[in-house]
């Protein structure tokens, strides 16, 4: 049967994007380390969910087991928001985000094969698009890249990716039930809470990983609540309600609409050094990538036994 794109998930989509796409911006002013943005950003936001999810609480009926499963995705999320972070200061903010969000490729195949997702070819066709416009604005053609330390950056961002793109598919999967999204959020970000402090005690340093400061002061305290209420609950709220609307594919070039704007805001509000050409073409590129999928993207999903096998594998496993 052919999944139809619907339009309104999809625009909740975008503007769940565009308000973690400040998230970077945020962080910088906190002016913490890395484990300890990332901690107190799903710390702060655990209050405000706790509450819209006890709100909604009669109308969660998901099982024990699939609750388990979005706390699990939480914990998949903890090193994520760790390593990308500490992207954020080896090769800057916009850069750090684009390479995390290369995920895009990750889900795209792995739902193909997962939920038998087949993209069709307007989704097929911007992957390559995607995958040029990365690397223009990653600086590779230019002879001076930008950033701290790049092969730190590269590194810190290509791990990103791949636990992004794990975390997406599994928090999909965790609100296969359409449960109220505040109460999947939560479980989550529950997950990711604990996963970050665990993380954060140890000893990372070897790693470049500094470890994490349970008292940051103000002003920081003020911009990591402004990130947890802006990004966490109100950016991810969107996004967990489209995710389980939507095929994977077309979620996630929807999130690819986050790094295009953190290069933006971060020349607009940090007054970065301007881009490269290529770097310009580079997000003029993976917009019109995303601006593609958004009108013409679509994905035929195949009910093969083979399919059904795979997917009750998947049971078992949670």
């Amino acid at each position: 049967m052919t999944v139809d794109l619907d339009r309104r998930p999809m625009l909740i989509a975008l503007a769940g994007a565009v308000a973690i796409s400040f998230s970077p911006v945020l962080y910088v002013f906190s002016d913490t380390n890395p484990s300890t943005g990332a901690f107190f950003r799903m710390l702060y936001a655990l209050p405000a969910l706790a509450l819209l999810a006890y709100l909604v609480r009669n109308a969660d009926t998901r099982s024990s087991r699939t609750r388990w499963l979005a706390f699990g995705a939480g914990l998949v999320l903890a090193p994520d928001m760790l390593v990308y972070h500490s992207a954020m200061i080896f090769i800057g903010i916009g850069i750090a985000t684009l390479i995390g969000n290369s995920q895009v490729i990750i889900v795209t195949l792995a739902s193909w094969r997962m939920f038998g997702e087949k993209p069709n070819p307007a989704i097929l066709l911007s992957l390559p698009i995607v995958m040029i416009g990365l690397a223009l604005i990653s600086g590779i053609a230019d002879s001076d890249p930008y950033g701290e330390d790049p092969v730190k950056g590269v590194i810190f961002g290509v791990m990103g990716a791949f636990f992004y793109s794990f975390f997406l598919i599994m928090f999909r999967y965790a609100n296969k039930e359409l449960a109220p999204v505040s109460s999947v959020q939560f479980d989550a970000t529950a997950g990711a809470a604990l996963g970050l402090l665990v993380l954060g005690l140890l000893p990372l340093s070897s790693a470049a990983i500094e470890p994490l400061d349970i008292q940051p002061t103000w002003p920081g305290h003020g911009w990591l609540m402004l990130l947890a209420l802006l990004c966490q609950v109100g950016g991810w709220l969107a996004i967990a309600y489209a995710l389980p609307r939507l095929p994977a594919a077309h979620t996630s070039f929807a999130i690819l609409l986050q790094p295009v704007l953190t290069l933006v805001w971060g020349y607009v509000i940090l007054h970065q050094d301007g881009y490269s050409q290529n770097q310009a073409i580079g997000i003029f590129l993976v917009l019109a990538a995303i601006i593609s999928v958004t009108l013409y993207g679509s994905a035929t999903t195949v009910d093969s036994s083979e399919n059904q096998e795979m997917l009750a594998e998947g049971d078992a496993i949670e």
